[in-house]
């Protein structure tokens, strides 16, 4: 056989190959307006982070316009115009989570505004509510007290971690994602542009949060309202999307040391904003904010009236 025959019979082989190509889903949900109330249930609890606020239900988040609609919008806040008594309950709020659980999908959100203001902790995350920590924690959209840039978080029961690295334009804050062995603090990973995050956000007009979780990898990926390089899937919202060609993400966390399918049970997703506690009240006296978190929580409310997020939409893709 010639060098010629060779070189073409070996063309003809590779090119019998199967291609093996990213993931492909499937849209299965669109949530838009009045869809929320329809997809979220209400939870009027006890703050799981000691937060000074109290989760109200959904008539009462209704009848006070803590949450409301229009065609193309939902907005979930807190109580602007309360001062509370110091030893009375905390400022009014929102927690909501999906009447649906996810394994491998993907999730998009589209966030005009997000809460800002001294105290805020918003936080957009996935879970497994009646069994955690042990079915895993996935925080996609958090931070508190306007500290720019966003985090997301894995948090896990023992035997997950991260290898140092990775491909992704964020920067990693811990390997270890076990919750008892880092104060519940996780595997995180600090977004790169401040835009991802605060008030800076806002002035953007928000972006879009987008997470992909498989059973070999957790992405997420941020961008700006005004990203020139948003993906066509990301703005269009067609019926199948393939998220290998969306590039490089901020978050990566790979299965290389960690069991996803082990680790990481079936989650709901979870929209809340709290107000002080474990981690935005710790770090208050250090984030350049007034007086102390609870007394300013207490007696200025109207530092509140941009503690908001405003969604466009969620869109849920699955297999």
């Amino acid at each position: 056989m010639t060098l010629w025959h060779w070189l073409a019979a070996l063309f003809l082989f590779y090119r019998s190959l199967p291609v093996f190509a990213g993931n492909t889903y499937q849209l299965s949900n669109k949530i838009v307006g009045n869809d929320f109330y329809d997809n979220f249930n209400w939870e009027a609890i006890d703050d799981p982070t000691h937060g000074r606020v109290t989760y109200v239900d959904q008539p009462t988040s209704q009848n006070l316009n803590l949450t409301f609609t229009s065609s193309d919008t939902f907005i979930l806040r807190t109580d602007f115009t309360t001062f509370l008594d110091p030893n009375g309950p905390g400022r009014r709020s929102v927690r909501i989570r999906s009447n649906a659980g996810y394994t491998t999908h993907v999730a998009i959100f589209s966030i005009r505004h997000m809460p800002q203001g001294c105290g805020t902790w918003p936080a957009i995350w996935t879970t497994a509510p009646d069994v955690w920590p042990n079915g895993g924690e996935i925080d996609i959209l958090e931070g508190i007290n306007d500290q720019a840039p966003n985090l997301s978080v894995l948090h896990s029961t023992q035997g997950c971690t991260m290898p140092n690295n990775r491909t992704m334009t964020g920067t990693p804050t811990s390997t270890d994602c076990v919750t008892t062995d880092t104060s519940n603090a996780g595997c995180g990973v600090n977004f790169p542009p401040s835009l991802s995050y605060g008030p800076p956000f806002n002035s953007v007009g928000g972006g879009w949060y987008v997470m992909e979780r498989s059973e070999k990898h957790i992405k997420v990926w941020f961008w700006a309202r005004n990203d020139p390089s948003v993906p066509s899937d990301i703005i269009n919202g067609p019926s199948s999307i393939t998220p290998d060609g969306w590039g490089i993400p901020a978050g990566l966390f790979p299965s290389t040391y960690c069991d996803f399918p082990s680790h990481f049970q079936q989650h709901n997703i979870i929209i809340n904003l709290a107000l002080c506690g474990d981690w935005a009240g710790s770090a208050y006296g250090q984030s350049g904010c007034p007086s102390t978190c609870i007394d300013f929580v207490n007696n200025n409310p109207s530092a509140f009236k941009d503690a908001f997020f405003d969604f466009e939409y969620i869109r849920l893709y699955t297999p």
